[in-house]
């Protein structure tokens, strides 16, 4: 199966799904990651002197992907609603040529991040190119996925998963592990981009459905075709 993770920035990939990533690598998927703002220019806590895109070139290297599988947006970070939507929703059209994809993940449309928000929604439109397109290989599967500090932070809103993923406490330790390559993504407990955080939510989620450890995501569109 191929998998294509589009995230906002950089360690949204990993706080969202590492886990499930790992765990997908090591039963020989093919995953592939699409950053819209690669740089991420605004954000702190980075003093690093490695560039956030390097760091994650380094960080999908310590889960298994290959740098080819590596799709890199100049978007502005922060600053994603001041492009045109089009043009949003053609740059991950384009990475869904490139990767070919059976399933597609990103962020919840109702992520306290702005970036966040506008992927998802191009997102959602972008997924339907195979209905537009018939040369277009077909999607599987669509799903949201969430990110500590911005799908937890929303007021009054709540993130329901209705599909669960196993990734043992292995997976756990490779998802800290791999944000380790991103400067300042880490924080100390009790923020909740902390490994305490990180680990008792893998804990609470794989609870939810009698799993061991597990990340969580909204299944938004699924589709079987009897061939």
């Amino acid at each position: 199966m191929k998998y294509l993770f589009v995230v906002a920035h950089p360690d949204d990939e990993v706080l969202g799904a590492g886990g499930m990533i790992y765990n997908l690598i090591q039963k020989h998927n093919d995953v592939s990651l699409c950053f819209m703002c690669s740089d991420a220019e605004a954000r702190k806590n980075t003093l690093n002197e490695i560039s956030i895109r390097q760091q994650a070139i380094n960080c999908a290297k310590s889960l298994e992907i290959s740098k080819d599988n590596l799709i890199f947006g100049s978007f502005p970070n922060i600053k994603m609603n001041t492009i045109p939507h089009l043009e949003l929703v053609q740059f991950i059209e384009s990475a869904m040529l490139k990767s070919q994809p059976d399933v597609v993940v990103t962020h919840y449309k109702n992520d306290l991040n702005s970036d966040h928000k506008r992927t998802s929604e191009c997102c959602d439109e972008a997924i339907r190119l195979f209905q537009r397109n018939n040369s277009v290989k077909e999607i599987k599967k669509y799903m949201y996925m969430e990110v500590l500090s911005s799908t937890d932070w929303v007021p009054n809103d709540c993130f329901c998963p209705n599909y669960f993923y196993e990734i043992n406490k292995n997976g756990v330790e490779a998802k800290i592990r791999a944000l380790s390559f991103y400067d300042g993504s880490l924080r100390e407990y009790p923020h909740s981009r902390s490994k305490e955080t990180i680990e008792a939510l893998a804990k609470l989620r794989g609870s939810q459905a009698k799993l061991d450890h597990a990340e969580a995501f909204i299944v938004a569109f699924e589709r079987h075709k009897n061939e």
